[in-house]
């Protein structure tokens, strides 16, 4: 099987357009994304099913939290520095992170090739969503920390995923673990934070694509990436997550990109493309023996 990356890429796709779609929604960003890890988690776990049970291990609750807690910094972020600082900080350190656990954890060095790709593809994405003339809130230092946070919190819950598939636990069975544990979590915060708004039918749809799509469909074929795709990898694959949120923004909502927001977009294309090419030899034999593993 060598499909791992394009499965990664087609869930990034579904990510990166999030954002088109909450616009149609008048609630609140905690309570929207509340609704969507609530809605897309109980799905996740529903598909699963009974495997879920064999799939849980004291990591994946972990990460569970981590999953639920990504979401809250990343709004403490966004709200202190801005979307686009945010953003950046958040998305593109979790490569980075997720590079360095992977090593701490799994002796799993990253490639010259991978580091130098990641890096450059981090480069296009803040020249993507920075070029459209950012600026950064009144908190900005702790608006950072809290990105940095978020980039930690998603390389845990990502590493741990792609650990317990190396395992052999079912790809679903895993992402209902993690994604239904966060909705526990994220049930409350939806609760408190009001849900009339999704009596509107706009906004019911809004929120089922939010849930099912973006979340539930995604990382189902996030899971299923990971069988066979190093999961560094797959988190510098994940930025796609943003170019496809820019062109979404160009095409569907009429925004204009600046001469340095599509030298980001280039960069970022590019850098993705490198990634995706396997490696040979060392990489793809571990692949093939998470694959073996899969029942």
């Amino acid at each position: 099987m060598r499909n791992g990356p394009l499965t990664v890429v087609a869930a990034s796709v579904l990510w990166g357009t999030a954002g088109t779609a909450g616009l149609l929604v008048s609630a609140d960003s905690v309570a929207l994304a509340a609704a969507r890890l609530v809605i897309g988690g109980t799905a996740l776990a529903l598909l699963a099913g009974a495997s879920v049970r064999k799939a849980i291990r004291p990591s994946l609750l972990l990460a569970a939290v981590a999953v639920a807690a990504y979401q809250l910094c990343f709004f403490a972020a966004v709200s202190r520095t801005g979307v686009a600082i945010g953003t950046v900080v958040a998305i593109g350190s979790g490569p980075v992170f997720t590079g360095l656990l992977s090593w701490v954890l799994h002796g799993r060095r990253p490639s010259g090739r991978w580091t130098a790709a990641t890096a450059a593809a981090i480069c296009g994405c803040a020249a993507l969503i920075v070029g459209g003339g950012a600026e950064a809130g009144g908190q900005a230092v702790s608006g950072v920390l809290f990105a940095l946070l978020g980039g930690v919190l998603y390389a845990f819950y990502a590493v741990m995923a792609a650990q317990a598939i190396g395992q052999g636990a079912r790809s679903d069975a895993v992402m209902g673990v993690l994604f239904g544990g966060a909705a526990v979590i994220m049930l409350p915060v939806l609760l408190v934070s009001g849900i009339g708004w999704m009596g509107e039918p706009r906004g019911l749809l809004a929120v089922l694509y939010l849930g099912l799509g973006t979340t539930a469909l995604s990382y189902l074929l996030y899971g299923r990436g990971l069988r066979t795709t190093p999961v560094a990898t797959a988190a510098t694959l994940a930025l796609a997550e943003p170019a496809v949120a820019a062109l979404l923004g160009l095409v569907v909502l009429g925004e204009r990109l600046t001469p340095i927001s599509i030298a980001g977009l280039v960069m970022l294309a590019l850098s993705l493309l490198a990634v995706a090419v396997p490696e040979k030899a060392g990489e793809e034999a571990v692949s093939e023996r998470e694959l073996e593993s899969q029942p």
